[in-house]
């Protein structure tokens, strides 16, 4: 689940990158791609991948990679826990300035920004395109589009997605049917739901605490655009930003029909102890609220409701492999991360996480069909692959997140009105964006 990133620590991240290159730069199209690579591991080849997965997720993934270390007679992978995601990045930073970046690592894409930037990642090109270790066409068009556009800087593939989810609506289908509602589709029913459901200690509708950095997806909802990304301009302040944050606030602070979730932390708690009727949330939460929800309620999940249009952002983390490592390393991790890749291990992935498998073949495989059909709440995902998108790739973008969360976050929990916040919020992004071009 997404944490709400530290202001603080883009700073911390700035300093990082300048002591690591020059910031802003992007990655030159001209570099060759048909690179020799080698083509076989001839030696024993240890290798650490770094990741941030805790709980049930790394018990998922220790049973993946010892599987793989079996099947491997070369190939050994260490896995290393570097606690949170904010920790893994700020450890993989540190490591790139003293010259001891793991093999691998899990990254998100405006984390692979700043890495192209600077040269610390493996353009993967050359290790797909090769005809010994690589992927035929079709296996690489056999990854869902998003994530193969998420992966791409200037027809470069610079990461192989991992642990892919996007946010569904959560709901309690007791409290659904005593009131007799139906699933929401709009905003208007999403409204009309939880201003129903709202009654004695039961708010109607909760929102994560890092709502503000799914802002974007509201504002597409609306029919807005958040950014142009050719022109690189912000464009949270218009009609329909305000439409989004007037129609968040009203819930929140007006009609008190919806709530954050607080000292909670995340909503999976209050929502499975029935303080509230309905949540937004990562699929990647299903697990946890599976776990935490028996003996208590019932429940199941649903797509986003939508205003104008449908649009839910992709979240989670890629594989990268970093340019530090010895070219033996860099094909012991690109064969890990095909194994990571491939349809049967991301079916394994998605039915024990909550996460989507990022294959096509994998969706339509009948493991997985059936599966769904036997766990309908993990389908609500996969259902809106139509309308996902990912955060597009722009210099600044990491400040830029936690620029426009900030100020959206300062309005829902009443420090500034919806007009100062939309200001702020579109200011401060277009000044991330326009100090990472310096």
């Amino acid at each position: 689940m997404k944490k709400i990133i530290n202001l603080l620590f883009v700073c911390l991240l700035a300093i990082s990158l300048a002591a690591c290159g020059t910031s802003g730069k992007t990655a030159d199209p001209e570099k060759k791609t048909t690179a020799e690579i080698p083509t076989k591991i001839d030696k024993p080849v240890t290798i650490e991948f770094w990741h941030a997965m805790t709980g049930g997720l790394e018990k998922t993934l220790q049973t993946m990679t010892e599987e793989f270390n079996d099947s491997q007679s070369n190939i050994t992978v260490k896995l290393v826990n570097q606690g949170t995601y904010d920790d893994l990045n700020k450890k993989l930073m540190a490591a790139a300035k003293s010259h001891t970046s793991p093999a691998m690592a899990q990254a998100y894409g405006d984390w692979m920004q700043d890495y192209i930037n600077n040269e610390l990642i493996t353009d993967l090109t050359p290790y797909i395109q090769n005809k010994t270790v690589g992927w035929s066409e079709a296996e690489l068009n056999d990854i869902v589009k998003v994530f193969r556009e998420e992966n791409t800087w200037n027809n470069k593939f610079y990461g192989v997605p991992f642990n892919k989810s996007t946010e569904i609506l959560f709901y309690n289908t007791d409290m659904f049917k005593e009131n007799n509602l139906t699933v929401p589709t709009t905003w208007d029913e999403l409204e009309k739901a939880a201003q129903t459901l709202t009654k004695g200690n039961v708010v109607g509708m909760g929102f994560e605490n890092a709502i503000g950095l799914n802002f974007p997806t509201w504002v597409q909802q609306a029919g807005g655009k958040f950014v142009d990304v050719d022109s690189q301009k912000v464009t949270f302040d218009t009609a329909e930003g305000k439409k989004a944050l007037t129609f968040l606030n009203d819930m929140i602070n007006n009609k008190k029909i919806a709530r954050l979730a607080g000292e909670d932390k995340y909503m999976s708690d209050p929502f499975t102890r029935g303080d509230v009727g309905m949540y937004i949330g990562s699929s990647a939460g299903i697990s946890f609220v599976s776990s935490s929800a028996q003996g208590k309620i019932n429940w199941a999940t649903a797509p986003l409701p939508g205003d104008k249009v449908a649009s839910t952002q992709f979240q989670g983390t890629n594989l990268v492999v970093f340019d530090s490592a010895e070219d033996q390393q860099k094909l012991a991790s690109w064969e890990f991360m095909k194994f990571l890749s491939s349809k049967e291990q991301t079916i394994f992935w998605a039915k024990n996480t909550g996460y989507v498998p990022v294959r096509e073949s994998a969706l339509k495989d009948p493991e997985w069909l059936k599966y769904i059909e036997e766990n309908p709440n993990y389908a609500a995902a996969e259902e809106q692959f139509d309308a996902g998108y990912h955060f597009p790739h722009l210099n600044g973008a990491f400040a830029m997140k936690s620029a426009f969360s900030t100020e959206i976050q300062a309005v829902l929990v009443g420090q500034k009105s919806v007009e100062q916040g939309l200001k702020d919020a579109q200011k401060n992004s277009q000044d991330a964006l326009d100090k990472a071009k310096k």
